[in-house]
């Protein structure tokens, strides 16, 4: 049980974030989180939304490099610790995490995303262990 997150390469420039999320509008795509790591020249835009495969889609019409990648989501307690608990287990698990962001859905709850070395394996621990997993129909 994955989750599909949008990574879109974007340009340094003014108005590209602007002219990404009117591309998804257009489409009647819904984000639920989206994150930006930058350089001075490029950045990586990822996006949690609710027609992955579609938002890909409608970037790549308007020539914007996007991908689908499979991410792990989980929740956490929305309290001091949640987040410790949930990394320990991956320490546990000797999983690696390339990179991860959370947001908040209510609260008593987070969601954190990440992407580790080995998602079907992580998903599937992470369950056994009693964590409930975010999928695409969950959002």
């Amino acid at each position: 049980m994955m989750l599909d997150q949008v990574t879109v390469f974007l340009e340094n420039d003014k108005g590209r974030l602007s002219a990404l999320t009117r591309v998804l509008s257009d489409a009647d795509i819904n984000m639920y989180a989206l994150t930006i790591a930058e350089t001075s020249d490029y950045g990586l835009v990822r996006i949690v939304c609710n027609k992955p495969e579609a938002a890909v889609k409608a970037l790549r019409a308007a020539d914007m490099r996007a991908s689908v990648t499979e991410v792990v989501a989980v929740t956490v307690p929305n309290r001091p610790g949640g987040l410790a608990e949930l990394l320990q287990k991956f320490e546990e698990l000797d999983l690696n995490i390339d990179y991860g962001y959370c947001f908040s859905v209510a609260g008593e709850e987070a969601v954190d995303v990440l992407k580790v070395s080995d998602a079907k394996r992580a998903s599937e621990a992470l369950a056994a262990a009693g964590y409930r997993l975010v999928t695409s129909e969950d959002l």
